[in-house]
Formats: C-alpha cells, sequence, structure tokens
C-alpha cells in the first residue's frame, strides 16, 4: 500500500493563509492527480476523474511521518515559525486507509519537534460519521469541515456528493469544537450555485443545529474546475455572514480586499 510519492509531494509549502497562518501542507493522498469522493465545480483541482475506490497508491504512513520530521527540522534550523500543519492536499484526506495511524503519527512528530505549531486539517465532512475517523478528528487541534449547502439540491449541484445532507449535519452536529467552511459561488445562469436566498435560509439552519465555534465563508480566488461560476461579492458575503452571527454563530468572511 506505500506510495511513492516524493518528501516534496507529501509536505509542502509553508503557504500564507489569511485564515491559517504560515502553513506546513501534508498531502497524504496518492500522487499525480485528486482523490476525493466530491466533485465540485469551484475545485482548483479540476473534476474528479478517478472514483475514490479505484486502487491507488496511498502513501505510506511513515513515509508520510518522515517527510514532516524533515521539514519541521528545517524549520527549526531557519528560525522559521510554522503557525500549522494541515492535511489537506489534492482531495479528501480521510480517504486515506491509514488515517487514524496517520494522525497518530503527525501528532507524534509534532509534539517531539514544534509542541508549539497546531495540527488542523481541512475536510469535506464526508468520514466524519465514521467512528475509526470522528476519533482520529479529535485528536487533531483544529478541524475546517465543509459544508457548502444546507438541502439536499444544492449540495448535489456544489458538491456533487454521494452523502445525504442530513448525515452530514447530523454527523458535524456531534462533533465538538469545530470550524465550518463553506464556499459560495455564484452562477449566472442559476446552474449551480449555493448564494441565494434559497439556498442561504437552508444552510444558516443546518449551520445553527451544528452549533460550530466559528463560520468561516470564502469565495473563488482560483481557478474552478467549472468555466461556469462566478466569485461571490463582498457585499453578498458580509451579507451572509451577518444572517449567521443573527442565528447565534460566530462568522467571518473573507472578503477579496483583506
Amino acid at each position: 500500500m506505500g506510495g511513492l510519492a516524493s518528501a516534496e509531494e507529501l509536505v509542502y509549502g509553508p503557504v500564507r493563509s489569511r485564515r491559517l497562518g504560515l502553513s506546513l501542507g501534508i498531502n497524504i493522498l496518492p500522487p499525480n492527480g485528486k482523490t476525493c469522493n466530491f466533485d465540485c465545480p469551484y475545485c482548483q483541482y479540476g473534476w474528479t476523474r478517478v472514483s475514490s475506490g479505484e486502487a491507488r497508491s496511498w502513501p505510506a504512513p511513515e513515509s508520510i511521518v518522515s517527510a514532516l520530521s524533515e521539514r519541521l527540522r528545517e524549520a527549526k534550523l531557519s528560525r522559521t515559525r510554522v503557525d500549522r500543519l494541515t492535511l489537506a492536499g489534492r482531495g479528501e484526506p480521510t480517504l486515506h486507509p491509514q488515517f487514524p495511524d496517520i494522525v497518530r503519527g503527525l501528532r507524534a512528530v509534532r509534539d517531539r519537534e514544534s509542541p508549539d505549531t497546531r495540527l488542523a486539517i481541512l475536510s469535506n465532512s464526508s468520514t466524519a460519521e465514521k467512528p475509526a475517523i470522528r476519533a482520529a478528528l479529535l485528536e487533531l487541534d483544529e478541524r475546517y469541515m465543509k459544508l457548502d449547502a444546507g438541502d439536499p439540491m444544492t449540495l448535489r449541484y456544489v458538491n456533487d456528493s454521494p452523502i445525504s445532507c442530513t448525515r452530514i449535519v447530523e454527523a458535524l452536529r456531534t462533533l465538538p469544537d469545530l470550524v465550518i467552511q463553506t464556499m459560495f459561488v455564484s452562477d449566472p445562469e442559476g446552474r449551480m450555485d449555493n448564494c441565494g436566498d434559497i439556498a442561504v435560509g437552508p444552510w444558516v439552519r443546518a449551520v445553527a443545529k451544528i452549533a460550530p465555534r466559528k463560520v468561516h465563508l470564502i469565495t473563488l480566488d482560483q481557478t474552478p474546475a467549472s468555466s461556469f461560476i462566478r466569485p461571490v461579492s463582498d457585499v453578498r458575503l458580509l451579507e451572509i455572514a451577518n444572517r449567521v452571527r443573527q442565528s447565534g454563530v460566530p462568522a467571518r468572511a473573507f472578503l477579496s480586499n483583506s
């Protein structure tokens, strides 16, 4: 099952992020492609061409841990302060068959080499109901979990998700201390957007039910898979963020000029 990804493919950056500070990205997915069970039109990595169930060359946990250890030692020698170690990469990181083992290994390296650095994940929330995945998520310091829709039709258009909206919301509702991240996109033809009132209403109610620590609202800043969709205006992002706050949940809109 061990993959042949290079150390540079496994751990990349550091990347400067408005949300995460200076972050080392950790890609635990197979090299040379995208591995995801969603097919979002806004994805910067393009459309999902390979099924998540197909045989893939998964990087071995020991290779991932070794690559992170090396990069953290390099950061220490160069006196580079890394704010976060972020499980992300080209797809959904929790799909790795040995995800819990990887999390335990990454925690051990972090604790040894850089104990003040936060260990985080960017996840599409699709596996959050699985007991082994939930246990591993709880071992991380920060969980940034996707929720782009609060109703089945919008979820279908914006994520092409195989998981029902109800199952995702219920899984997130019982996962403590998380941040919801939502990508809002617009479509001039109305084919695949989630920023109109019809979509925003159910989404706000779903967010209120989950009661996360915070909500991050973002929009396109890179080339998406679909040529049809467009970014949402700063004004609209602020309007949606205000609706979330009115429901009792803290929210921040990341604007194009911020």
